[in-house]
């Protein structure tokens, strides 16, 4: 073989070398920037429920899909549950729209569990003091990181949260502009990212939560269920649409 052949050979290697490599890395970064739907418009495949309420094990949360939406309606004398996905999921952004109605309160679980076993935290509550109090969670209890949906006069949508463990981690007290991003009785649009331990939020556009937390880094996403235990609270809703994902 002349060293003319020999050269034409390794210029042809190397070119089908680059071009593998810039394929390569073009696939790699169109599968980053994938965005995938966790709910397909018209049915909960992929979701299941867990139900908290212990007094009454066979209730049935109702959440039932209708015109393109998830729809969670609340039922009498339960103690609440979640609408999970079957996967669990690390870092990522999500994005989802909500419409709740005022006399409720919400939130979307993100990388959460139960605990296995009977636990005890210091559980921060949500009033203006903040107040601290030892509290022990049973197996199977749900725990993990909330981005909250309050309609009420508290205005706190899109903080962050953790029932079943530590309660309040970041408030939107003394945040007026967090406080007036969520619009009560419409359509609001909520944007998480959840990347290590870096966690932002967003309402309608506007940033509300800016921290880092190592407590959890894995778990399935859900929809809070909150139970009713007087008359004016039975039938209320909150809908849930244009649920998707981008893992990191």
């Amino acid at each position: 073989m002349n060293s003319f052949t020999l050269l034409k050979k390794l210029a042809l290697f190397t070119i089908v070398s680059i071009v593998f490599i810039a394929t390569a890395c073009k696939n790699k970064s169109t599968n980053q920037d994938v965005w995938k739907d966790l709910f397909d418009g018209k049915t909960l495949n992929g979701w299941k429920v867990l139900n908290q309420d212990w007094t009454n094990p066979n209730s049935k949360p109702d959440f039932y899909v209708e015109d393109e939406m998830i729809v969670c309606n609340t039922t009498m004398n339960n103690e609440g549950s979640y609408l999970v996905t079957e996967k669990s999921y690390d870092n990522f952004i999500l994005e989802f729209d909500v419409k709740i109605d005022s006399s409720l309160n919400s939130g979307l679980q993100c990388r959460s569990r139960m605990w296995e076993k009977e636990a005890s935290t210091v559980y921060v509550a949500g009033d203006i003091n903040g107040t601290k109090r030892e509290t022990k969670w049973r197996p199977g209890y749900v725990w993990g990181y909330q981005i909250e949906v309050d309609p009420s006069s508290r205005a706190w949508s899109g903080g962050l949260y953790e029932p079943g463990n530590r309660g309040w981690i970041v408030t939107l007290a003394g945040k007026e502009d967090a406080q007036k991003a969520f619009i009560p009785m419409a359509w609001n649009h909520f944007k998480i990212l959840m990347n290590g331990n870096k966690i932002q939020t967003w309402v309608n556009g506007v940033p509300v939560v800016n921290t880092t937390d190592g407590k959890s880094t894995s778990g399935f996403i859900g929809i809070q269920f909150h139970g009713a235990f007087k008359k004016w609270q039975e039938n209320k809703k909150s809908m849930w649409k244009n649920i998707k994902i981008k893992e990191l």
